[in-house]
């Protein structure tokens, strides 16, 4: 194994770590303590932050009672990854203010896109939260986003909103300012900001909603 992984596989060991100490019942903390790493280092293997050396390898399989194989992908999957027929992209949890999409740690999953798919851009995940675009969009789906600083009208996109947590919304656009919009205008009627108000607050576009991935 190299000093460092394919990016593809990296992200396979660090989803494959976390199932199988999930699996054993074990915390970060105590794998960490099982391996003699800190829980910070435990999840940052599991986030593909950093990638476990060779030796850390073997001492979590060990700990997880597997084979190390088992934390790589089968020689089909290998071969998948080395002609990328696959890639996979993290699920983030939330996105924030000041935080930059490559930096966030607070990853919950991974998804697969297609190179295809990867060649337009970079690409993300994100689980929505809340009911504000029902029906179009439920909470707990996950939608693949490509990073882009604007959209057109009608498109769905990531939107950062006054340095709170980034929200999911249709997004309209107008000489005087852009209005968001939640498909269940129950909940949330459309929202209107000015030019002025675009740089002051500021409401910033991190990205495209380009495919839905809902689970059952």
């Amino acid at each position: 194994m190299g000093e460092t992984f394919d990016r593809s596989v990296k992200f396979f060991v660090a989803k494959k770590i976390r199932e199988y100490r999930k699996e054993a019942g074990l915390t970060q903390k105590e794998l960490g303590d099982k391996i003699g790493v800190k829980h910070n280092t435990i999840s940052s293997y599991e986030s593909g932050t950093n990638e476990p050396e060779q030796n850390i390898l073997f001492k979590i399989a060990d700990a997880l009672n597997i084979s190390i194989n088992d934390l790589f992908p089968k020689q089909s999957s290998a071969t998948q990854a080395n002609t990328a027929t696959s890639i996979l992209i993290p699920v983030l949890g939330r996105i924030v203010a000041g935080e930059p999409i490559d930096a966030i740690t607070e990853i919950i999953d991974y998804e697969e896109i297609t190179p295809r798919m990867a060649q337009k851009g970079k690409h993300f995940a994100l689980v929505v939260k809340g009911n504000s675009m029902e029906p179009t969009l439920r909470e707990g789906d996950v939608v693949i986003v490509r990073q882009q600083p604007t959209v057109e009208n009608g498109e769905i996109a990531i939107v950062l909103v006054n340095g709170n947590e980034a929200t999911v919304k249709e997004v309209k656009e107008a000489p005087a300012g852009i209005t968001l919009i939640g498909h269940n205008v129950a909940v949330y009627t459309p929202h209107f900001y000015t030019r002025e108000q675009i740089e002051s607050l500021p409401i910033t576009i991190l990205g495209k909603v380009v495919e839905l991935r809902r689970k059952f």
